[in-house]
């Protein structure tokens, strides 16, 4: 069953809220009218050494309001997912899906006063046995 959340430890999710890398040079705004949708964790060869937990946001759902210079491209295998890490810090912010190339991840420890050690029973997807892997 999938998690969704408008609050998380008493940090309400805001319908359009900041997102920032560990050291700042990045800040995304993201839409989020109906919270944090769709929590989750993945175990593909990437996300597995990450350790992020994401959900998910369409395309227009994320405006990078500083730093996209900074926003370091990383594409493997099929290359149709596309992950961005800050070049300063290192920090994974987002990615558009290999699953759904419509919408963009986003590692939810990069929202503003969210901790997401706090989410409990987050799930994992199956990202070893992706269907697009699939003949």
């Amino acid at each position: 069953m999938p998690i969704n959340l408008k609050e998380v430890d008493g940090v309400q999710i805001k319908p359009k809220h900041k997102a920032t890398c560990h050291c700042g040079a990045v800040e995304l705004e993201l839409s989020l009218p109906d919270g944090l949708v769709d929590v989750r964790r993945c175990d593909c060869s990437l996300c597995r050494r990450r350790g992020a937990i994401v959900t998910s946001v369409p395309l227009s759902g994320i405006n990078i309001l500083k730093g996209s210079e900074h926003l370091k491209l990383y594409q493997f295998n099929t290359k149709t997912a596309k992950h961005y890490f800050c070049s300063n810090c290192g920090i994974y912010t987002h990615h558009q899906r290999r699953s759904n190339p419509s919408q963009y991840g986003f590692n939810v420890a990069c929202l503003e006063g969210v901790n997401p050690l706090k989410i409990s029973g987050v799930p994992t997807y199956d990202g070893v046995n992706h269907p697009a892997d699939r003949k």
